[in-house]
């Protein structure tokens, strides 16, 4: 049997990191359940998976003693696990191997580079943390019945191909080569136990560093006690860190071990291409960059620590957040605690919700976002600008901040930006909020070149003589023939300034409309279609669905015009003065 429960409030965002990485419904015929987060059960419903029942349970209660964040995932198995562990350097103990036809590689979940969190028999009643390598045998010695496991997905491509490279002659630790004596029983393992607990100060000496918690090993690191820069540095994510050892259960029957059952070649060509990815990683805490004097720019403020350390070490006055509710909640964050730590560091909280990983909402509240910034740095405070990751949404507030209010080009200020802080903003949604912005004091009529590529799209049949006409075409006179892209698709690309257009195809010499866009009745009961594009910034952003449309519109980056140029700072200067000073609010 194999269990899944997955972290409670998970949003549903497509941007988030997905938990079941190579999880499918084409498990072995056996029962597997489902828990999505809480723990009052509703009604089953069972599905068939491959000769299987497959039961998903959803749970709906705030009670619930499991707590994970988005990472983290589990599952119960049988003995045999199947699973061999390592113990790093670090202090972690991650799945190093899986045992070919094991009862963890049925279940389809487990990956190597997991990380062991907690572990506990299958009533799931109580789990214990697996601090240490005494934890983990435990667990380990018992030879039947089930446990149930919680492991953590490594945000980063874990490298799988560093594991081959090495043998049990590379585990420096392991084999004695290090003695260690100590006095200080706090940093051993809770496996070992001193001979009397009245004798004073028991002495232990062992020649295996396995033993050692993880915060032995900053003991002996000469790293207890200091205090890391949360400044951000620009580097990717560290190798894999130096194993100590690799243990598993006892079992009569030899089996092969594995590291996954895909070909190596595939998976380092994967990694290469990743390389230019960023991945967040939750555990390493709040980072920051400055940028200016008086911008900050970063991750999500997790403790009251971080508060004190803005405060104290950056001189940071106000904090413009971007996270959602939902997002600090998944993500375990007292908010509460935090508003509190702000009030008492007298620091200014503004928390104005933008959806992670929707260009759409970021494109209609980074006029409102900038103009807060404004208002904030023009009251002499420093502003630590923030969202869950620091990739996206708080970097592309000062990026448009300083495009629109310095007069920079958003090509030099995404430079400027990414130079000092590791990320990766949604530049097209900060293109489009700069037309949108521009088209506030146009009118509706821009004067210019071309804004936006739009790739008009006719589904018909193959074998059609087709052609786009509108009022975009010399007013209907001349029109521009279409693609065949394969299939019934027809295709033809026209770059246009923002504004609304009427177009029709001529197909076969017949005058159509698509009945996949968006449509009209003219005066003379016409039927034409419609097409709009850009729309007009606001500081009250009304985010609707956008309408259904098959043809494709793209922004277009390029150098604004002296007259845009003008436009864009009246425009972003009149949503600021739009925002109360006092109730930074609409006015």
């Amino acid at each position: 049997m194999v269990t899944l429960q997955l972290p409670s409030s998970r949003a549903l965002d497509p941007s988030s990191p997905p938990l079941l990485h190579g999880c499918s419904s084409s498990f072995w015929g056996g029962r597997v359940s489902f828990i999505n987060g809480r723990s009052t059960m509703s009604r089953p419903e069972k599905l068939r998976s491959n000769g299987g029942t497959v039961r998903i349970l959803a749970m709906s209660n705030s009670s619930s003693s499991f707590k994970m964040n988005l990472n983290e995932y589990m599952v119960t198995l049988d003995k045999p696990l199947g699973i061999r562990f390592a113990l790093s350097v670090d202090g972690k103990i991650f799945v190093h191997s899986l045992k070919k036809g094991g009862n963890a590689e049925k279940s389809r979940i487990v990956m190597v580079g997991d990380t062991l969190k907690k572990a506990g028999d299958s009533s799931g009643e109580r789990l214990l943390e697996a601090k240490d390598f005494g934890d983990t045998q435990k667990m380990l010695t018992e030879k039947a019945g089930s446990f149930s496991l919680v492991l953590e997905r490594p945000l980063s491509p874990f490298p799988i191909q560093q594991l081959l490279l090495l043998n049990d002659l590379d585990n420096l630790f392991n084999r004695g080569r290090v003695p260690f004596a100590t006095w200080n029983k706090t940093v051993l393992a809770s496996s070992l136990q001193s001979a009397t607990e009245n004798s004073g100060k028991s002495g232990f000496v062992t020649f295996s560093s396995k033993f050692l918690k993880s915060q032995g090993w900053n003991l002996l690191n000469g790293q207890n006690g200091r205090v890391r820069s949360q400044m951000q540095t620009n580097t990717l994510a560290q190798p894999l860190s130096k194993l100590v050892c690799i243990f598993s259960e006892e079992e009569s029957e030899h089996g092969e071990w594995a590291h996954g059952n895909f070909p190596l070649e595939e998976y380092i060509k994967a990694l290469d291409r990743s390389k230019g990815e960023l991945y967040y990683n939750h555990s390493i805490g709040m980072r920051y960059s400055k940028i200016t004097e008086q911008i900050y720019v970063g991750s999500c403020i997790q403790t009251e620590d971080d508060v004190e350390t803005l405060s104290n070490v950056a001189g940071v006055t106000a904090i413009l957040n971007f996270q959602s509710g939902t997002e600090t909640e998944n993500w375990g964050i007292n908010s509460n605690s935090i508003n509190e730590s702000c009030q008492k560091f007298n620091i200014l909280m503004i928390n104005y919700p933008i959806r992670e990983g929707d260009s759409f909402d970021l494109r209609k509240k980074l006029p409102f976002c900038v103009g807060l910034l404004l208002r904030l740095l023009k009251k002499n405070l420093r502003v630590f600008v923030t969202c869950t990751t620091g990739f996206n949404r708080s970097p592309a507030c000062v990026i448009a901040y300083l495009h629109w209010m310095t007069d920079t080009s958003l090509h030099a200020a995404y430079n400027f930006v990414t130079g000092l802080h590791l990320c990766r903003p949604d530049r097209p949604a900060i293109a489009w909020a700069t037309w949108d912005l521009i088209d506030m004091v146009e009118n509706g009529k821009h004067e210019g070149p071309p804004t936006h590529a739009v790739t008009f799209v006719w589904n018909g049949q193959e074998g059609e003589d087709v052609t786009l006409v509108g009022d975009f075409t010399a007013n209907w006179k001349e029109p521009i023939r279409a693609n065949h892209k394969g299939g019934s698709r027809w295709e033809a690309e026209v770059r246009l300034s923002q504004g609304k257009y009427y177009y029709k195809f001529i197909v076969n010499g017949q005058w159509r409309h698509s009945t996949s866009s968006p449509s009209e009745r003219d005066q003379s009961g016409n039927v034409n279609n419609i097409i709009i594009i850009g729309d007009t910034a606001s500081v009250r952003p009304c985010v609707q669905q956008q309408i259904k449309d098959v043809n494709v519109v793209k922004v277009i980056e390029r150098p604004l015009t002296e007259n845009e140029r003008f436009m864009l700072a009246k425009a972003a200067r009149c949503v600021s003065f739009s925002i109360c000073p006092i109730r930074l609010a609409p006015k």
